[in-house]
């Protein structure tokens, strides 16, 4: 079968092989191939993968090829008469299910299959409430597994060589961002003053402080920063990175005109924060924003020109979430 695949030339296959794993978008359901000088990679996302391997040498281009499938690699369609729709976050498998009697089947295939995932859990709710968080049936998990200290809930998920300990039950993420957050993230420059406002577990911040920044996370979930804490802990960058438990808008004072570089991802609620964004900025802070809109002219941009300057022209706002950066509207 045809399946997504960055192709690179052989001389820097083991490089563009390694930035993937490190990113964990290699597809390991299938075999990687070779082809006229030419190594053909399978991942699991394209897109993000492109960006895994934007520092490797040479023409690198997405394609789709037949591939094999690895041999003895049993995948949890091999074992239904459907492929399931999953999401893998850490450990933990997430699907979303209205009959029971279908969740149950695909978790019990998960397990069963050469999956590396400790629990299945099924979505029970939207997103709701001021912490941003879901209710969650756990379907199966498994109490024998590597991390089996943690809840069933609770996972170790890594991304672009960080690790971040969760509880999904208790805290707002979403590993779809993380191609966004490398890319706000990457631009950081050593010294750096760098806020997160809504900072949850620290996906931002911790790797911010990897690049030498001085970051500081706010989030008015109490949970959500104590793991916060922790990932700092984890990531070996506890001295450069301040938590604080609490609204934005209450807590900040200290870090007024402080920032270089400012962190906003509350998609649907960004605008109310404008204000608060404005005050902890300078001259020259970078903000990054995610919006959700299918406006020409959106409220972010209503509010960002209420500040003297519009949105960088390199900003687009389609339907669906989008993270983009430009310079505060204080900068002349």
């Amino acid at each position: 079968m045809e399946v997504p695949c960055i192709a690179v030339a052989r001389e820097v296959g083991e490089t563009a092989r390694t930035a993937l794993a490190e990113a964990e978008l290699l597809d390991g359901d299938h075999e990687i191939a070779v082809d006229n000088g030419r190594i053909y990679i399978p991942v699991t996302d394209p897109d993000s993968a492109v960006d895994a391997v934007a520092a490797v040498e040479g023409d690198t281009e997405i394609t789709a090829r037949n591939l094999p499938a690895r041999q003895g690699v049993q995948t949890p369609a091999d074992l239904l008469d459907f492929e399931p729709s999953l999401e893998r976050i850490g450990d933990i498998v997430v699907i979303d299910e209205d009959d029971p009697d279908r969740a149950e089947a695909i978790a019990e295939a998960v397990i069963d299959a050469d999956l590396p995932a400790r629990s299945v859990l099924n979505r029970a709710s939207k997103i709701k409430g001021e912490l941003r968080v879901r209710e969650w049936d756990v379907v199966t998990t498994d109490d024998t597994a590597a991390d089996s200290d943690l809840t069933p809930t609770e996972t170790v998920h890594r991304e672009y060589g960080h690790s971040f300990l969760l509880n999904l039950a208790a805290v707002y993420f979403s590993p779809r961002l993380a191609t966004e957050r490398h890319r706000v993230v990457e631009k950081v420059e050593s010294g750096e003053r760098f806020l997160d406002m809504f900072a949850g577990v620290g996906p931002f911040v911790i790797p911010a402080a990897s690049r030498d920044a001085n970051a500081v996370a706010v989030d008015l979930n109490e949970t959500a920063i104590d793991y916060c804490r922790e990932n700092a802990r984890r990531n070996s960058v506890v001295d450069a990175v301040t938590a604080i438990t609490g609204d934005v808008r209450e807590v900040a004072d200290d870090y007024r005109g402080w920032a270089d570089r400012l962190v906003m991802n509350l998609p649907h609620s960004a605008n109310e924060f404008l204000d608060t964004a404005g005050t902890r900025s300078q001259a020259t802070t970078v903000l990054s924003t995610t919006t959700i809109s299918n406006m020409r002219t959106t409220p972010s941009n209503r509010g960002l020109r209420r500040y003297g300057r519009p949105p960088s022209r390199s900003m687009r706002w389609p339907s669906k979430p989008n993270t983009s950066s430009g310079r505060t509207p204080h900068t002349s």
